[in-house]
């Protein structure tokens, strides 16, 4: 595989990646290390391995990280109800053994562990990693160094495939020095105007060119305002699609519109009041 190949791939998913990003990408597959994607909220991360699983036609497996979060709700945990009614219904033969009480009838399989038992490459997407706490990213260097996983009552479970791992952090806190050395690193920051004009001509080719100019245009503009929360590439194709299903073809022409669609792209109370007509007019003329 080249690295031609992973920018054609998912640009085939519309995913229109950097050099370094797809060369990252390229590298993370070649090597069989996990990529840990780092930015602001926005900016693509969890779309990577959207589309990287689309693109290699793999399951997508997502561990959503969240303070908190321990081996039970990561990797695996015993079903203590089916385990109890076993006992019970068992009884009468003179009662369950142990050995089968744990045994894989009885294991809740988590996204950790399912990515393990896969027959063919999952995509692993373990994401906002720095919202778990530091005692679970110390559980997970086991995983990410040998992706094996230890349960008692089983012994070591090791891969069968190596799974394609991609981490998106969005800088909660600080990650160890252990984790970002077992990991490939690429920061992922708000697109140019040219590269989000392609994102926006790849992912909603029938908007017209130049309204397309002006919703970059603006959007880049409106990211530079004192906003709370800034607007993601998300956000910019949620307000593009917005405007071409309500027929707009020239912000200039179409203030009325252009202010009743901000819920597409403004998340707060404060940002609405940041974004008044008369900004959005300022901003429009910059680029009509």
């Amino acid at each position: 595989m080249t690295l031609s190949d992973v920018q054609n791939g998912l640009a085939a998913q519309g995913y229109v990646a950097d050099d370094r990003l797809a060369m990252a990408l390229h590298l993370a597959q070649a090597l069989g290390r996990p990529l840990l994607l780092e930015g602001p909220a926005g900016v693509g991360k969890t779309e990577v391995a959207k589309v990287m699983a689309g693109w290699r036609d793999a399951r997508l497996i997502r561990l959503q990280c969240y303070e908190g979060l321990d081996a039970s709700h990561a990797i695996y945990e015993w079903n203590y109800q089916r385990q109890l009614l076993a006992i019970r219904a068992s009884e009468a033969r003179g009662g369950a053994r142990e050995a089968e009480l744990f045994s894989d009838e009885y294991l809740l399989k988590r996204p950790l562990l399912e990515a393990i038992l896969e027959e063919s490459p999952p995509v692993l997407l373990i994401d906002e990693i720095d919202r778990a706490d530091e005692e679970f990213e110390a559980y997970l260097l086991e995983i990410l160094s040998d992706f094996q996983v230890t349960i008692p009552e089983l012994g070591t479970i090791k891969a069968k495939v190596r799974p394609v791992v991609i981490l998106t952090a969005n800088g909660t806190r600080d990650l160890s020095d252990a984790l970002r050395r077992r990991c490939l690193y690429s920061f992922l920051d708000y697109p140019s105007r040219d590269r989000e004009l392609a994102i926006l001509r790849a992912r909603m080719p029938q908007i017209e060119g130049l309204l397309a100019r002006q919703i970059v245009d603006v959007v880049q503009a409106l990211r530079k305002e004192d906003l709370e929360k800034t607007p993601g590439i998300a956000e910019m194709l949620d307000w593009a699609a917005a405007l071409s299903g309500l027929g707009v073809n020239d912000l200039a022409q179409s203030r009325g519109e252009v202010q009743a669609t901000l819920v597409c792209l403004l998340k707060t109370a404060a940002d609405y009041d940041a974004a008044p007509p008369e900004v959005m007019d300022r901003l429009i003329g910059k680029v009509a």
